[in-house]
């Protein structure tokens, strides 16, 4: 039977971080990588048995890879500190690698708690993650925002869920819209996209039916229709940035235009 390193990346997690490690104290190894945390992380890790590893901030997939190159073994199951492994994720998780497992990486779905309830509605649900793979045929790739396992090979699926613990509170939950919506629009504009009047007009729009309507989002009542304009939220916002982007990039060009124009003159 394959053995299984658990990998978790960190930074001010103390709230946490402890649950997370319960949540997998079955595994054969698990190692915290933590990012200079100026709270207790680190403390609670150690105290919960992980092996901890201090390391400088890369950025998301430069960290998680890192993680897993430290591992004493290839199967690797990646954690976010705010998860937690169900007991019957865990034993699908060790039944399938009891039995060989017959794909390099495996999907699970991942459920949120928010507002005092899960979530099974909207965007929110499956929110499939691919988190147990073999790191010999597998890696973390990506960008500034929605990083995941790229995998050579197979992939399968589990079904027991992953918990998240996402946000606290709706403050810190638009918190985190405001930075990760200027992540991805940086990230749009230098893949070369570009938002357009029906962009702003339309994306946010379509975003509230899609989950409301299309993926029920009615069903959990106001908290759904909480989750589902703030879903449509990130959407308008994340297009604003991108139009903010492009104006600025425009600007900037037609300034450099200009600059070289006068240049010009004065050589003249």
């Amino acid at each position: 039977m394959p053995k299984l390193s658990v990998t978790i990346i960190t930074k001010n997690e103390a709230s946490d971080i402890a649950e997370a490690l319960e949540s997998v104290a079955w595994a054969d190894e698990r190692i915290v990588v933590d990012s200079c945390s100026t709270d207790d992380t680190a403390a609670i890790a150690t105290s919960h048995g992980a092996r901890v590893v201090s390391h400088e901030w890369p950025g998301y997939v430069a960290q998680k890879n890192y993680a897993a190159s430290l591992a004493r073994n290839d199967w690797i199951l990646s954690l976010d500190a705010d998860e937690r492994v169900t007991p019957e994720l865990a034993h699908e998780i060790h039944q399938t690698l009891a039995q060989g497992p017959a794909s390099r990486g495996y999907w699970m779905p991942r459920v949120t708690f928010h507002l005092g309830r899960w979530i099974r509605t909207t965007d929110w649900y499956p929110d499939d993650q691919l988190r147990l793979y073999d790191r010999r045929a597998a890696e973390w790739t990506g960008r500034y925002v929605h990083e995941g396992v790229k995998v050579r090979g197979a992939v399968g699926r589990l079904h027991g869920e992953l918990q998240h613990y996402a946000y606290r509170d709706v403050s810190e939950h638009l918190e985190t819209i405001d930075h990760y919506t200027t992540l991805a629009a940086r990230q749009m504009f230098e893949q070369g996209r570009r938002a357009t009047s029906l962009d702003l007009a339309l994306q946010p729009a379509f975003a509230f039916f899609r989950n409301f309507i299309l993926k029920r989002g009615f069903l959990d009542g106001s908290v759904g229709l909480t989750i589902s304009r703030m879903n449509a939220h990130y959407v308008g916002l994340k297009f604003r940035k991108l139009r903010d982007l492009g104006l600025s990039g425009r600007a900037a060009s037609h300034n450099g235009t200009r600059d070289t124009k006068d240049t010009k003159t004065k050589q003249i």
